[in-house]
């Protein structure tokens, strides 16, 4: 028997693109957690009652798919007048937009888990609740998957990322499920050490929070820690994330 799937807990706790390979037999619902950014803007936009159309990396073909799917495309982080990766260049974003967000962590992630045929689900600090609430009415097993960073380098390998760890077990912990593996429950216990303290003070000091603040981007760790400040519920449905109801009952296939 696989011994990496957790397929003995009803709620399942992995990294990155591997920890979604090996937990995706059986579940019913994938939650992807990429607090610094993916996740946070997702929050923002739908909470606006905008959508993003995750695509996996920046690439020549995002300016034809964007058009194909009647949307915009993010631009670079940082450039003026622009939305882009940046949770506070989207506060603004005018409802019904539809936001092509490339991303290689999050957003991969949600197409990868697209392929899986279940329903997905995009988590974060500030609607951690909501989506806990949500997702306890659904039938287990549940996967949480922290998407982490990459490290700089021709083989671009996964960085655990400690802000996804708090954001994944702060959703755990909420939904109240039954049976955990071990690798959910030190979701958990990160996120509850983290509430001990001040939590924006802890994202703000992990590698991901230093690494934008030096770039000057302290303002989206801020909106980023911001627990529990949204009712946002993304889903995806068509290709898109956005906060409608979906229905219950969806299995993988």
């Amino acid at each position: 028997m696989y011994p990496f799937d957790q397929h003995d807990f009803e709620v399942r706790f992995g990294w990155g693109g591997d920890g979604l390979k090996a937990l995706q037999r059986d579940v019913s619902v994938i939650v992807v957690v990429d607090v610094l950014s993916f996740s946070t803007c997702v929050d923002v936009v739908t909470s606006r009652g905008a959508s993003v159309l995750p695509y996996r990396s920046r690439d020549d073909g995002v300016a034809e798919f964007a058009k194909q799917h009647n949307a915009v495309v993010a631009g670079e982080r940082g450039s003026p007048g622009t939305w882009s990766l940046s949770p506070a260049s989207l506060m603004a974003i005018p409802p019904g937009t539809r936001l092509v967000l490339p991303s290689p962590n999050g957003s991969t992630l949600v197409a990868d888990a697209a392929d899986v045929g279940c329903l997905v689900v995009v988590g974060c600090l500030r609607n951690a609740t909501r989506v806990a609430r949500e997702i306890s009415t659904l039938e287990p097993p549940i996967a949480v998957i922290a998407a982490g960073e990459r490290w700089t380098g021709p083989e671009s390998r996964l960085r655990p990322a400690v802000e996804d760890q708090i954001g994944a077990g702060a959703i755990i912990a909420a939904a109240g499920l039954g049976s955990r593996s071990p690798e959910a429950d030190a979701a958990v216990a990160v996120f509850e050490a983290a509430t001990s303290h001040r939590l924006l003070e802890i994202i703000r000091s992990s590698e991901s929070g230093r690494e934008l603040s030096q770039r000057g981007f302290d303002e989206d760790v801020t909106i980023a820690a911001d627990h529990d400040s949204s009712a946002s519920y993304p889903l995806l449905e068509d290709g898109a994330l956005s906060g409608r109801a979906y229905p219950q009952g969806v299995e993988c296939h």
